[in-house]
């Protein structure tokens, strides 16, 4: 047996001699053998993750802490319920690409009720904010509030006031140039993220409503048009600020001017936000003298949806003193007389009806006003 497995003979009869010294050595054999397999595959592995760029698992394992996991929405809830917080952290782009989102059917899943958005274009704080929460008392659910104001303004408000936390990013909003309609897209594209919000009404900080809520909330959400001052101005104010660079996506005949002041429904705020044709245009084209906050929307909006205009504002105000600013209302103002000139005479259509009720807000208010304001409003505005 020794010679067939050519081995010597001695050392055959020393491994007989004791049956346990086998049994280590082939351990170690065997050991030896998979040490060596495994030093082959790292190896392997470490020139498989060079070439082909593999992630090792280390980094992804500290991002699944930092980062929450992607939960799938088991709910309907995930996608309509309105943000908790309005200081998110997307920028325009972001915030335009996802305010866009347009569901195609046009039947809710759920018992939505529809609610005005009240959008605050302000420099910092709201003086006549009293008379605002009182306008706003016990219609909860019937409204959003959204206030833009100059990015350099903290709001010092308690937790009980209706613009408690209603303040969106906001960035600086020149007079006359594309940054002022840029604020006011902004405004439309934070409260689009509220599917219940179905008319978006911009207002700014010298703004008072002129009726109590309910009837502002019927006039509104039973209105055939929304309610943008449209009109074809001949004059140096008018076509006169028109620049032949606008074509061919604006001509002449095309160009309009009105109130910076309106009040749209849900398709023609989606329309002004996902806007990429004339936006650029007048962005370009439409500088001081050419006050673009007087054109951008009225030309677009006519050009796109005529037949949904009323072309008229809701919102009075007073250009009757001159300038290029219209008058400014303070302490002394403020008396039964002044609103009853106001609402005096009034005539417009309203579904194309002829109606006495045309303008549902005013401006503009000092802050002297505020407490005439709050002494009239339950007798001259209704709450």
């Amino acid at each position: 047996m020794a010679t067939q497995e050519g081995k010597d003979p001695v050392i055959v009869t020393t491994v007989r001699l004791n049956q346990n010294r086998p049994l280590p050595l082939r351990l170690l054999q065997f050991c030896l053998m998979f040490l060596v397999l495994g030093l082959g595959i790292s190896i392997v592995s470490v020139n498989m993750i060079r070439f082909f760029g593999v992630r090792t698992g280390g980094p992804a394992a500290r991002s699944n802490i930092i980062f929450p996991c992607f939960e799938e929405s088991d709910s309907i809830e995930k996608w309509i319920r309105p943000p908790s917080n309005l200081m998110h952290k997307m920028n325009d782009t972001e915030l335009f690409w996802r305010a866009s989102f347009v569901p195609r059917i046009n039947q809710y899943p759920i018992k939505r009720v529809p609610k005005i958005a009240f959008m605050f274009l302000t420099k910092g704080p709201l003086p006549l904010a009293p008379l605002w929460e009182r306008f706003f008392k016990g219609h909860e659910g019937l409204y959003s509030i959204y206030v833009h104001s100059l990015p350099s303004y903290v709001a010092d408000l308690t937790r009980f006031s209706v613009f408690y936390k209603r303040q969106i990013p906001s960035q600086v909003a020149e007079w006359g140039m594309m940054s002022m309609c840029d604020a006011e897209r902004r405004l439309l594209a934070n409260a689009l993220l509220d599917i219940s919000n179905e008319w978006f009404i911009l207002l700014s900080e010298s703004c008072i409503p002129l009726h109590n809520f309910g009837i502002i909330y019927r006039y509104i959400s039973k209105s055939r048009y929304s309610f943008m001052g449209v009109f074809d101005d001949p004059g140096p104010y008018g076509r006169g600020r028109y620049n032949w660079n606008m074509q061919p996506e604006v001509t002449l005949e095309q160009w309009r001017k009105g109130s910076q002041w309106f009040e749209v429904d849900r398709k023609l705020a989606v329309s002004v936000v996902e806007d990429s044709t004339y936006h650029p245009k007048f962005k370009d084209f439409c500088r001081p003298g050419c006050y673009v906050d007087e054109h951008y929307f009225p030309t677009m909006l006519s050009i796109k949806f005529p037949h949904l205009l009323a072309n008229r504002s809701v919102t009075w105000t007073d250009w009757s003193r001159g300038g290029a600013h219209p008058a400014t209302f303070g302490n002394s103002d403020i008396t039964d007389e002044f609103f009853k000139r106001m609402f005096e005479g009034q005539s417009c259509l309203y579904n194309n009806q002829p109606d006495n009720v045309c303008v549902l807000f005013a401006r503009k208010f000092a802050p002297s006003a505020l407490e005439p304001l709050l002494d009239l409003s339950p007798k001259v505005l209704g709450f």
